[in-house]
């Protein structure tokens, strides 16, 4: 019984988030959907409490490349591209920046957890021009199902399935499946097999 009406209540929220839904659709035929998404996010991030979390299922669920209606999506959480996954059973907790990136089932982000798009989003190789207008590229960041990443981490680079990674942890090198990693830069101190 709890979980259809946990179900009802993903849709009802669905359907009263559908005005800002449909107007993010409509914007992102105009101008650069991730520059629409980041500024739809950045008022979505605002609405507080667990009528939030869902209404904001409710949004991200038709607007990223997937999301699971029953994901967790916490107060002040942004996202900066709408080319993001995120399966059933995450939580992204408060205050949380996500770029482009792959979540998977049951991943749990800690507060103020930072996902980048890769290492290269800015080239700064040319001393002529300001870094701004040097451009970078945008990778996707894959997260491994059944993993916790502690507060306020740093990830830059893929990290394997069942893996934990250390509060304040700087993640720039891809991690294998299973290890616990801690530091800046993330080192494996421990593995889970």
């Amino acid at each position: 019984m709890k979980r259809v009406l946990k179900h009802i209540v993903f849709i009802l929220a669905a359907v009263l988030i559908f005005p800002v839904t449909a107007m993010c659709i409509f914007m992102g035929f105009l101008f650069s959907q991730d520059q629409v998404l980041t500024s739809c996010s950045q008022f979505l991030s605002l609405l507080p409490g667990k009528s939030g979390v869902y209404l904001r299922a409710g949004f991200y669920r038709f607007t990223l490349t997937r999301c699971s209606p029953d994901a967790v999506i916490s107060f002040l959480v942004l996202f900066s591209h709408k080319d993001t996954e995120i399966a059933e059973g995450v939580y992204i907790g408060p205050q949380s920046n996500i770029g482009r990136s792959c979540i998977e089932k049951n991943v749990l982000l800690g507060s103020s957890v930072h996902i980048m798009s890769g290492k290269s989003q800015h080239n700064f190789s040319d001393f002529e021009r300001p870094i701004k207008d040097q451009g970078g590229t945008f990778q996707k960041i894959s997260i491994g199902q059944n993993c916790w990443i502690g507060n306020g981490a740093m990830i830059m680079a893929n990290i394997g399935a069942n893996c934990i990674v250390g509060a304040g942890s700087v993640v720039s090198q891809d991690i294998p499946d299973n290890s616990i990693v801690a530091g800046n830069p993330a080192r494996i101190i421990k593995s889970r097999d």
